[in-house]
């Protein structure tokens, strides 16, 4: 439990770190938001009364509390384009990006953690077709790591939608509310060019893993005895290499919400990576700030989940050996 309390307060001070940057850097950015609204030409003193009247008269410490007590409630303040509150942007667009962002990790792991694990089994085979098979499935690994999301996203889009037609690329996105299976079979296309790539890295790292630890000693001293190699792997060696890949999946799952920021744009998907995207373009810094809190908050969530679940695996991650 210690471990776990522990965790959770680096969580929360991060987010505390993070969020303060983001409202101090863009208080800079954003410079005097009494002018913008003004104008240069405008009197000292209607610029006056409408930095108290925006409490920007007030020290920064003072507004970033502020600030941080409404976002805590899901109040980020109103939009400076837009003209209405942060929240009411965000409600239609977080759970799209969450949803593409949770279908995307689904195929990571659904894929790769079979192909890693069906890779080693066939590991010091010597045969001609051995070696051949070995060569290709490095070349295709390299290959696939090396496509960039918005790349595979122009690929699908064209072979999917425009030559098989089985979606409209940048069509009318359908709500979940009224098609649930629309929904989920537009953000397939996405998913799966985001989870391309992430999907060979993964298979390296789990090939790598397993190949280090089938050259433990114990893993001959149970060959050597008759075991089958096979449940030898299934049953011991799997059990143990999962610490370091659940990590690197926990990783990858604060990455994918990143990678959904450009391919919402290829597909057209209404998430929060438009929105990030045209609330920059607008220099809507409120609506931009809340964002990257929220995008910060997944990133940190999804690291300190999988430093949790690695350290059920394997206690002995847990920092300083504390017992629960």
């Amino acid at each position: 439990m210690k471990y776990a309390a522990k965790k959770l307060l680096t969580l929360l001070v991060t987010m505390l770190i993070v969020s303060f940057l983001a409202f101090f850097a863009f208080s800079l950015v954003s410079g005097d938001a009494a002018i913008a609204q003004l104008g240069t030409e405008a009197t000292p003193e209607r610029v006056a009364a409408l930095r108290a009247e925006l409490g920007l008269d007030r020290p920064l410490l003072v507004r970033y509390g502020e600030w941080l007590s409404g976002a805590v409630t899901g109040d980020f303040g109103v939009s400076a384009h837009y003209q209405v509150p942060v929240s009411s942007l965000l409600a239609p667009r977080l759970p799209v990006t969450l949803c593409l962002s949770l279908m995307s990790f689904l195929i990571i792991a659904a894929v790769s953690i079979p192909m890693g694990v069906r890779s080693i089994r066939y590991e010091g085979r010597t045969g001609r077709g051995s070696r051949a098979f070995a060569a290709l499935r490095t070349v295709l690994n390299q290959l696939f790591m090396a496509f960039p999301p918005f790349f595979s996203s122009i690929l699908i889009s064209w072979v999917f939608g425009i030559l098989l037609h089985w979606f409209q690329p940048q069509g009318n996105f359908p709500a979940f509310s009224e098609d649930p299976g629309g929904f989920f079979w537009y953000l397939l296309f996405p998913a799966v060019s985001i989870a391309i790539p992430r999907v060979a890295m993964t298979v390296r790292m789990l090939r790598s893993t397993l190949l280090g630890e089938m050259n433990r000693d114990y893993v001959r001293t149970a060959i050597s005895r008759g075991n089958d190699r096979k449940g030898v792997l299934r049953r011991h060696v799997l059990k143990n290499a999962m610490a370091p890949v659940v990590a690197f999946l926990a990783q990858t799952m604060a990455e994918v919400i990143a990678g959904s920021i450009v391919v919402e744009q290829v597909f057209g998907v209404p998430g929060l990576g438009r929105l990030l995207l045209g609330s920059i373009g607008y220099r809507d810094w409120t609506v931009v700030e809340a964002i990257i809190v929220i995008l910060a908050l997944w990133v940190v969530l999804s690291n300190t989940v999988g430093d949790l679940i690695a350290q059920r695996i394997d206690p002995r991650l847990r920092l300083g050996g504390d017992g629960e």
